[in-house]
């Protein structure tokens, strides 16, 4: 997974909120967490200020931008993700920690559409959450060296071939969501049994560099009006 998926930690107010500013707050916080998860990361931003009861205005008040409710909405969900990438890094079977933090970022993509766009793109948020995200990307990595070094996962795979299995999993999560939910699982383990060892075969393209990887990403857009104001922030 690229670094560009860095979130920050919430914004800290210069100082407490009123009763009635923290409460709308709240409010919006709340009704985006909906709308997000079912939606995505274009959900209308003025039906989550109508569902919050509040005007838009007041949405914005709090939240400048679009990327500013992302942010935080999804600290705790990359917080979690770095949680599970530990637990997998200090695992004893290297294989068991390759899958055990695959599945926990496969888990975390079907539960929240607006979480499995994050993911699949490259959205240029802030950089004072690039401590917890770039600590994720390096137990990844962790993961990754020790199933190999214990010749568990095959030697010609490389990590830029784990963003296959985001994007893949995006399209299969959003196809399957209101007949299948749990479809993604089974394609995720079809796709782990390609990558053991044991199952290697001479692979008929080289994978793509991180550069490819990230001019890929950049070709995937980012919600509505937003994308020209994310970019000027980069």
């Amino acid at each position: 997974m690229s670094q560009q998926h860095v979130l920050s930690t919430p914004q800290a107010s210069a100082k407490p909120l009123r009763r009635d500013a923290q409460r709308n707050r709240d409010a919006i916080v709340a009704a985006a967490r909906k709308a997000f998860a079912e939606q995505g990361l274009d959900a209308s931003l003025e039906g989550v200020a109508r569902e919050a009861g509040v005007a838009i205005g007041t949405l914005y008040r709090h939240f400048p931008r679009r990327l500013d409710l992302v942010e935080e909405l999804f600290t705790a969900k990359f917080t979690e993700l770095l949680a599970a990438s530990e637990e997998a890094a200090a695992m004893d079977d290297a294989w068991e920690g390759f899958c055990h933090y695959l599945e926990k970022l496969c888990q975390l993509q079907a539960c929240d559409r607006a979480f499995n766009d994050l993911v699949s793109a490259r959205l240029p948020l802030h950089a004072l959450g690039r401590g917890l995200f770039e600590r994720a990307g390096e137990r990844a990595a962790q993961i990754f060296r020790n199933a190999q070094e214990k010749g568990v996962l095959r030697e010609d795979v490389t990590p830029e071939d784990l963003a296959f299995v985001i994007w893949s999993q995006a399209g299969i999560i959003q196809a399957t969501r209101a007949v299948a939910p749990n479809a993604w699982r089974r394609h995720l383990h079809l796709m782990l049994d390609a990558f053991r060892a044991q199952c290697a075969h001479e692979l008929p393209e080289p994978p793509l560099t991180p550069q490819q990887v990230d001019q890929t990403l950049t070709t995937l857009e980012c919600p509505e009006e937003e994308c020209r104001e994310c970019h000027e922030e980069a």
